[in-house]
């Protein structure tokens, strides 16, 4: 076999391609395998007609356009839609060569088509995906999305970035994107790059500078974008304005830091009250006891059961003054801690009333003092509603950590009420102070009561407050 025979039988049985020659008018004169199975014409069908039947009606001037293109450069290179023998169309990638004999005479032209229909759809569907998140990016308002070069200068620019930092996208492109950051933040924006490097990203949260030179408290996202090569092709900058929820979170921080001087004071007066009622009105209440002893040995029988009476009025108004010390002051809290306070007020003051109690506790950390000391006055003020209205025989209280703070739940079995807004005003009145206490405390308060099943009063405090104390 000859080579030339070789090439012809290579030519027609190739089937990725279409292969074929056409004469110097645009006829077609030969045909391959390729080129049935792209075009969908036998070769019998389709010799000796124009390669024009390929073309849509919208090129009809196409061809003879391309080869004449091919005949001044030699060859031409094209991608566009083509069509088949049932009438569906194909992208095609075609080369169409000028082939000329020896003496410069052109003889006509190689043609060779390959159907790049299912590449063209991808490339399409990547390029809509594309236009599709350029949009969203340059439409997003929230956020300011930018790409900066490999040296830090800015190369893209949205509606966000815009409404965030006051520069349009004409007045910023090409500045270097320390133009962010305040005076006294020179080294910043290069040390954030080294990290970004190193690292794949960095966040941080600080101040930025807008264009008239107003200051916005920003977080920041930067990533490092690298090729397939591993080459550094630039950053990824996506900045938020921050600065409602920073001057919130540090209105909620005066907020505690107050309430935690509050707390602190008004517990330093209840204190000081408990002191003097333990050291004088309580002293002085046990020396008439003691001195109406002494006296009553020394009365007739008559006036004995009178000085009794006096006497036990006197234990009783001790008992009370003792009771209300407890009361003012948990100094358990301080010695011991939420736990042991509460427990002992459980079985001096609850136990006492003829109700069944019981404390279970499952913290991870001990709750800060004045978180702590809210929580057991919100707990008195539960239980002294459980004493006075319940009609109950038992009351659980429950301690949990959750959420970075304190869970606390208080659960009678007594009669329960239909709604707190229509219970014993007195009740009602208790309910209130609960619940200005836990929600002055940055928490939560709740109440779940059903008829003759009992009620339970729930409540949450933050732990933050121990940042609070810290930093006062």
């Amino acid at each position: 076999m000859q080579p030339d025979d070789g090439y012809r039988m290579l030519v027609r049985n190739v089937r990725d391609y279409a292969i074929f020659m056409l004469d110097p008018a645009g006829h077609i004169i030969s045909w391959n395998a390729g080129a049935e199975r792209i075009k969908g014409y036998t070769e019998d069908e389709i010799i000796g007609k124009h390669f024009s039947v390929f073309y849509p009606a919208e090129d009809s001037d196409k061809p003879a356009r391309e080869l004449r293109e091919a005949i001044a450069n030699g060859r031409l290179e094209d991608e566009g839609w083509r069509v088949r023998k049932d009438g569906t169309r194909f992208w095609a990638n075609v080369v169409i060569t000028a082939l000329f004999d020896d003496n410069g005479e052109l003889r006509g032209f190689g043609k060779v088509t390959r159907d790049m229909t299912e590449r063209h759809h991808a490339e399409e569907a990547l390029r809509a995906s594309e236009e599709r998140f350029r949009l969203v990016v340059q439409g997003v308002r929230d956020y300011g999305i930018f790409m900066l070069d490999p040296t830090g200068h800015i190369i893209s620019w949205n509606a966000g970035a815009e409404r965030i930092k006051g520069y349009t996208e004409d007045e910023i492109i090409g500045k270097h994107f320390s133009v962010f950051y305040p005076a006294e933040d020179a080294g910043k924006p290069e040390r954030e790059l080294r990290e970004a490097i190193a690292n794949g990203r960095l966040e941080d949260e600080g101040w930025r500078v807008r264009k008239d030179g107003t200051r916005f408290w920003a977080n920041v996202v930067i990533t490092a974008l690298f090729d397939d090569n591993g080459e550094l092709r630039g950053f990824g900058k996506v900045t938020r304005d921050m600065t409602e929820r920073r001057i919130a979170e540090q209105a909620l921080l005066e907020r505690r830091r107050l309430l935690s001087h509050f707390v602190e004071a008004q517990e330093l007066e209840r204190r000081r009250i408990a002191w003097d009622v333990h050291d004088d009105s309580i002293q002085a209440m046990v020396a008439v006891g003691m001195r109406l002893q002494l006296l009553a040995g020394r009365l007739p029988d008559e006036q004995r059961p009178v000085m009794a009476q006096l006497e036990e009025t006197v234990r009783a108004s001790v008992s009370r003054l003792r009771n209300l010390v407890v009361h003012l002051r948990p100094t358990a809290i301080d010695e011991h801690g939420l736990v042991p306070a509460l427990t002992g007020y459980l079985r001096d003051a609850v136990e006492g009333w003829g109700l069944g109690a019981n404390l279970s506790a499952d913290l991870a950390v001990e709750p800060p003092t004045a978180t702590a000391i809210t929580i057991f006055r919100i707990c008195q003020e539960a239980l002294s509603n459980v004493r006075k209205h319940a009609g109950a025989t038992r009351v659980d209280i429950a301690l949990t950590s959750t959420d970075g703070g304190t869970l606390t739940e208080v659960r009678d079995d007594g009669r329960g009420f239909p709604d707190p807004a229509t219970g014993h005003p007195n009740r009602h009145f208790g309910l209130i102070e609960m619940r200005e206490r836990a929600e002055t405390a940055g928490g939560w308060w709740s109440v779940d009561s059903v008829p003759d099943e009992g009620t339970t009063v729930r409540f949450w405090l933050p732990n933050a407050l121990a940042e609070v104390e810290g930093g006062a």
